[in-house]
This record gives structure tokens, sequence and C-alpha cells, in this order.
């Protein structure tokens, strides 16, 4: 039987969960997998341009920690497609929790429409309101 390693900081599902996710590019790299997103290339051109030394980084990290896998698609150079594993996709509740929240505290927001190739943006239903009524007065 395996023995679980020691916590960081304390035994706090949230501590421990922002270990691995708490930092400002992890949670988008997850939602570019759950959009679609295989490759380095279409994660980079992401829209929020994360810079391709922490895109890096942040793969390994999700590769790591189990919540996303890592397959060569080319031998020479080797390039890699990544996908989420089944503990990475159940970070999708996670992020739904952020967009709803976002959308109703945050004026303005969007939730983001991608597949491999997109980076179209669907308003909110509050910022359609808005848009309507202002174009009314």
């Amino acid at each position: 039987m395996q023995t679980p390693k020691p916590f960081a900081r304390s035994p706090c599902a949230v501590a421990n969960s922002l270990d691995i996710l708490g930092d400002k590019w992890s949670l988008l790299v997850v939602r570019d997998l759950l959009h679609g997103k295989r490759t380095y290339g279409e994660l980079a051109n992401s829209p929020e341009r994360i810079p391709t030394n922490l895109l890096a980084d942040r793969l390994e990290r999700l590769v790591s920690a189990g919540i996303a896998t890592r397959t060569p698609y080319q031998q020479r150079p080797v390039r890699y497609c990544y996908a989420l594993t089944p503990k990475g996709s159940a970070l999708g509740e996670v992020l739904l929790a952020f967009v709803r929240w976002g959308k109703q505290h945050i004026p303005g927001t969007v939730a983001l429409k991608q597949g491999p190739a997109s980076n179209d943006v669907v308003p909110s239903a509050a910022h359609s309101r808005r848009a309507r009524t202002k174009r009314a007065r």
C-alpha cells in the first residue's frame, strides 16, 4: 500500500489544490484542453498569450500531477499532443463555477467558446442585456 506524501502546508483541500493549480496560468491551460486544443502551438495561441517558457512549465506540472497526459505525435523533432486525464476533466466543473461567478460578479466578462482553431467569445446574458439597453436609449 502506498503511503501518502506529507502535505506542503496543511491537509486543507483548498491549500493542496492551490499548490497544483493556484497560479495565473494552469487553469487557463486546462480550459483550453477542455475546449479541444491539443498541441503546444494551439495552446500557445490562446487569447491570453501565455509566455512559451511558462506554458512549457505549466504543461509539465499538469502532466506530473496526473491532470494531463503527453503523447508524441512526431518523432523528428519530437512533438507532443496533450490531453486531460479523468482527473483533469473533472476540473471542468471547477471552471464552470468560475465562469458563473465571473459572469455574475464581474461586469462585462464573457465566456470563451473555443475549439482548436477558434478564439470566439460568447457574451454573457447580462452583457447582452446591457448592450440592448444601451442601444434602446
